[in-house]
């Protein structure tokens, strides 16, 4: 029995050291053993390297659109003490950096510009449905029988370039004819002469140095110039020189005409410009020369006494672009031998409201005409599109498109909405009458009519609630001095000639920096000064305020510290590509991808798809 004990132990102990020994190999087994992954495991781990590889081959891509180089550990220098590299080599390389990306947002940005303008450009050329259906299109301008003088003609062409840059007058296209000094020059006839003087026009303004010959030249045109700067006369005195050639030819028999037609965007200003062609039309009667016939048509005066004047045969023609489709549709005017279309106050007329009826009178026109665009504000987007009309045009540009007159003195005020009436009246103050008072609303017009009446203050007003008659009979008494202060709507900012005024107050700042610009520019006209008072508060829209500054700045005029204030962001971003500002309204203080009228008309359009109704009358779509 006591020999078996140790051998029972020895064998625990051999299985003890056999356990040992196992139990070796067993680590060396969990050393190499690879755990389990369930299946859904292993798919979602996979779907994450995927995600990894696209989002940096995303980047890549990025990088190399932006011109910069993928980023790896070599090409960038590490922040911080470096032994080989010192901290001036840090900051120009940061610099650098930087420069580069602001570059390519600069790009991105010009980029993003020239889609939005692209989808805003009308497609559809400004042409009759008849020369688009039978690709009808002309190469060459009309010929006319004016020449300049000979030695005006002998003159070389760097002395042409010297007048053009000492009277500011930049232009663009191919055979531009000479700029001339003189009335006399232009070789009018000795009436016009005595007419300007008797007017106080001794020399012709910048813009009717080169547009004038231009247009009798027989050029299309597109004309701008700031307000007050003489556009009016630059299409009206060619159409009576070429009317007066066309009746001295062939008298024109009852019915015939128009042949020269003028088209403007308010009846106020289409009587306007009616009563200069009828002022320069008898001054050539009474010097023996044969009558001219001039025609007014627009709303609100009754169609029987207009059609009195065109049954004996019309010279010219002066409308606005309702009541003119209205008679041509009528058949009660004909454009068979129209060959001159001047479109005043063009940018107002092509833009929104007025295209589609511009584009179906052009419809009426049975051959080549030479038309002429004019205003004082023309964004890229409107000139552009005007240009698809014209033949091998002729671009004038005195100042900027869209630049307030220099002869204006703009103040800009803070006033709360509830006490801009009694600040008005303070105001008036300022300067003796007469006074323009401009208001958005037309409840806001009548509302200041009725206070300056109850104060004593001899006041009319005109907005397009009233009718015709009350609006002639206040601008009449205004104009003659018999009244004071005439309060308005934008209706009256158009292209209207007071040249007394001396002051005009903005009782509110308009919806759009162009329409601001019109409106100051009724006072400073014809070489004199004038002030213009804005109002302006809370109420007013960012954008329009911004623009506003960067007017006031352009036009070196005192900032109010309102204004101040207000930053776009990167004001940098403002003068990318060459041209500053807005390339669709103008305006200075933004660009075209935060353009608040693009953003209005886009909303306007959605909001009127599916509302047109095809069966009533004009709602053709051509």
């Amino acid at each position: 029995m006591e020999d078996s004990e140790p051998e029972r132990k020895r064998a625990r102990a051999d299985e003890a050291t056999a356990g040992g020994s196992r139990s070796e190999d067993e680590d060396e087994d969990d050393e190499d053993y690879v755990p389990y992954v369930p299946l859904r495991q292993r798919r979602q781990l996979l779907l994450q390297k995927l995600l990894q590889r696209r989002r940096k081959g995303a980047t890549e891509e990025e990088q190399q659109d932006s011109g910069s180089e993928p980023r790896g550990d070599e090409d960038d220098i590490p922040l911080g003490p470096q032994s080989n590299v010192s901290l001036l080599d840090q900051h120009q390389h940061l610099k650098e950096k930087a420069e580069a990306r602001k570059e390519s947002a600069k790009e991105k940005q010009l980029k993003e510009e020239e889609k939005i303008l692209e989808s805003v450009a009308e497609g559809r050329a400004l042409m009759s449905v008849k020369e688009m259906a039978k690709g009808i299109t002309y190469d060459d301008p009309i010929k006319t029988s004016w020449t300049p003088p000979r030695y005006v003609l002998s003159m070389s062409e760097e002395r042409h370039e010297r007048v053009r840059k000492k009277y500011h007058i930049l232009v663009e296209g191919d055979g531009i004819p000479p700029p001339i000094k003189s009335f006399k020059e232009m070789k009018f006839p000795a009436a016009i002469l005595r007419g300007l003087k008797k007017k106080g026009i001794l020399h012709p303004t910048p813009i009717q140095i080169q547009g004038i010959p231009t247009i009798l030249s027989g050029r299309d045109m597109i004309g701008i110039a700031f307000t007050g700067s003489g556009k009016t006369l630059v299409f009206t005195l060619p159409v009576i020189m070429f009317c007066l050639e066309q009746e001295k030819r062939l008298p024109f028999s009852k019915r015939e005409g128009p042949y020269g037609l003028i088209i403007c965007p308010s009846r106020e200003l289409a009587r306007q410009t009616h009563g200069i062609l009828e002022y320069y039309c008898r001054l050539l009667q009474e010097d023996s020369s044969p009558l001219l016939r001039c025609a007014l048509c627009i709303g609100g005066m009754s169609v029987k006494e207009q059609m009195e004047t065109i049954r004996h045969g019309v010279h010219m023609m002066v409308a606005t672009p309702g009541r003119l489709m209205d008679l041509l549709q009528k058949k009660m005017v004909s454009l068979d031998i129209c060959r001159y279309l001047a479109l005043d106050e063009a940018d107002r007329m092509i833009d929104m409201g007025f295209e589609g009826d511009i584009r179906t009178i052009f419809s009426y026109f049975k051959g080549q005409r030479q038309t002429l665009l004019f205003s004082a504000t023309m964004p890229k987007k409107i000139q552009n599109f005007a240009k698809s009309a014209l033949v091998k045009p002729v671009t004038i540009n005195v100042g900027r498109a869209g630049a307030a007159s220099l002869d204006v003195i703009q103040e800009v005020e803070y006033v709360k909405e509830e006490a801009k009436m009694v600040y008005l009246l303070e105001c008036l103050q300022k300067t003796p009458p007469p006074v323009l008072i401009f208001a958005e609303k037309k409840a806001d017009v009548d509302a200041i009519h009725e206070y300056l009446l109850l104060k004593g203050v001899e006041a009319v007003a005109i907005h397009g609630g009233k009718d015709q008659e009350e609006r002639t009979k206040a601008i009449e008494a205004f104009r003659e001095g018999k009244k004071d202060v005439l309060v308005a709507t934008d209706v009256a900012s158009k292209g209207l000639d007071f040249p007394a005024i001396q002051h005009v107050i903005n009782y509110d700042m308009p919806e759009e920096i162009e329409n601001y610009v019109h409106r100051i520019g009724r006072t400073g006209r014809s070489g004199n000064t004038g002030i213009a008072t804005t109002f302006i508060n809370k109420a007013c829209d960012e954008s329009v305020l911004m623009d506003l500054k960067a007017l006031l700045l352009e036009a070196k005029q005192k900032v109010p510290p309102v204004l101040q204030v207000l930053h776009c962001g990167d004001e940098s971003m403002l003068d990318i590509g060459g041209e500053r500002g807005c390339a669709f309204c103008g305006g200075l203080g933004h660009r075209i991808t935060d353009c608040p009228k693009l953003e209005a008309m886009q909303t306007k359009q959605v909001s009127n798809i599916g509302r047109k109704d095809y069966l009533a009358h004009s709602s053709m779509d051509f």
